[in-house]
């Protein structure tokens, strides 16, 4: 693109606050970019800021014409209104796949959406690559954030899947995942997902990043996935690590959906 029309894809960042695994999101965020040629430029505002500085910064880049992705990094403070902000957001510039009409055509067949979003998008990739059957498969989902849970399993049916989401008050959830052909745990919970939560043979992709304090490591943590990986790699087929399985296909799929929007933006095929 850059060699064609002398034009980079343009990707802004917004973080509020001082989320420790939001920070380091958007640092693989912007060093992705960076190794890809993709232009970035990031917001950083305080945790306390009100609601209308969030919006004016999404209102900025959704009018600058170098920016062709408007990345809001999710979770936001309490305080702020995070449906309102999101759907700010340009529908065209949605690289994140959170917009309201996308997740709506993400759940309606026969639409597509601009956009799917990044996790979802990484987990389907990283099942379609392992050659992972999909289609008539149990999986279960854990969690129904509307980041991760529900567009996840939304992707899961459009392959065909028998999809089954575990959340907080789900009964039995340890039963239930012991049933499913395919794990996808979401939940934000240290090592939730034990060994005998697992059917053998199973797949599982881990989208958990808990930070959890380790004085010796460089950042004063380390991540931590859902699943505990000791117990589970005994049992199952194939397993993500954390870190390293789904972060990486997250910022992927992000750098293909800004590329995409500007590919879109340019006319450039």
């Amino acid at each position: 693109m850059k060699n064609t029309i002398g034009k980079v894809p343009g990707l802004a960042v917004i973080l509020v606050g001082q989320r420790r695994d939001s920070q380091a999101y958007v640092r693989n965020k912007i060093k992705a970019c960076q190794e890809v040629g993709i232009m970035s430029l990031t917001t950083e505002l305080p945790d306390d800021c009100v609601e209308d500085e969030v919006l004016h910064a999404v209102s900025n880049f959704n009018e600058d014409p170098s920016i062709h992705g408007v990345l809001v990094q999710l979770p936001l403070p309490q305080h702020m209104n995070e449906e309102k902000i999101l759907h700010e957001v340009s529908l065209e510039k949605d690289v994140d796949g959170f917009h309201p009409l996308n997740i709506g055509n993400l759940a309606m067949r026969g639409r597509e959406p601009l956009f799917i979003p990044c996790t979802p998008k990484g987990c389907i990739e990283l099942l379609l690559r392992s050659s992972v059957e999909i289609m008539g498969k149990n999986a279960v989902i854990i969690g129904r954030s509307n980041i991760v849970g529900l567009p996840t399993s939304l992707l899961l049916q459009r392959h065909h899947a028998t999809v089954t989401t575990v959340h907080a008050f789900s009964k039995n959830p340890d039963a239930i995942t012991c049933e499913a052909d395919i794990v996808i745990s979401a939940a934000g919970m240290p090592n939730l997902v034990r060994g005998n939560w697992l059917k053998p043979g199973a797949v599982v992709i881990d989208v958990g990043t808990n930070p959890v304090e380790d004085p010796n490591s460089e950042h004063g943590y380390i991540l931590t996935g859902d699943v505990c990986y000791e117990e589970a790699v005994k049992v199952v087929s194939a397993i993500t690590p954390v870190p390293g399985g789904v972060g990486p296909m997250t910022v992927a799929m992000l750098l293909s959906n800004t590329l995409d929007s500007a590919k879109l933006a340019y006319k450039f095929t």
